[in-house]
């Protein structure tokens, strides 16, 4: 499975840098690099790190907002202006009218597919009738995003018809986050 796993440093029970190692030891082979309250010279050194991990298993890092960071990968809110020139370009979506935005985006997350503990201020979920909901308002690359902590969530998103899954609290509080990547990946 396709999953792509959200950085957040505030969860990351291991330190952010050893629990994307570990993830990558899992098999996530894209990550996504949020960490926006960063100053600018400080988020590029993540990245920079980042990239290094990921570069042996042949991964690949995706940056939030418009600035890949030295890289050619990015990742937009809802509100972004039109996605810049990039070999690959994502955009965070929540509902139909965001999904009819869309221009040259490469994938879509769509959130949140469950509650999530990472955004407790979210009360509303779309559930898998919402998923689905939402799929067949796109042809884009759709990650189910929001509340997927297990291989079983992950396979019901996929069931719904969701490329795959992006997740980050999970991962970033797990106890072994290597176990919890491989078993999403594997679902």
């Amino acid at each position: 499975m396709n999953v792509i796993v959200v950085t957040d440093r505030a969860q990351a029970s291991h330190g952010l840098t050893a629990t994307i190692r570990a993830a990558v030891d899992g098999g996530a082979r894209c990550v996504l690099l949020r960490e926006k309250d960063l100053p600018a010279a400080t988020r590029r050194g993540l990245a920079d790190e980042l990239r290094a991990i990921l570069a042996p298993a042949g991964g690949r890092l995706i940056v939030a907002g418009p600035d890949p960071l030295g890289g050619d990968a990015v990742h937009l809110s809802a509100a972004d202006p039109v996605a810049p020139s990039l070999p690959l370009v994502g955009r965070s979506c929540h509902n139909e009218a965001e999904l009819a935005r869309l221009t040259t985006e490469d994938y879509v997350t769509i959130s949140p597919v469950f509650r999530t503990r990472s955004k407790p201020g979210y009360d509303r979920e779309l559930g898998l009738s919402g998923l689905r909901a939402l799929l067949g308002r796109t042809v884009a690359t759709v990650f189910a995003l929001g509340g997927i902590e297990t291989g079983a969530a992950a396979r019901a998103c996929v069931s719904a018809g969701a490329a795959g899954v992006a997740v980050m609290g999970a991962v970033m509080r797990a106890p072994d986050p290597a176990a919890l990547v491989a078993e999403l990946v594997t679902a």
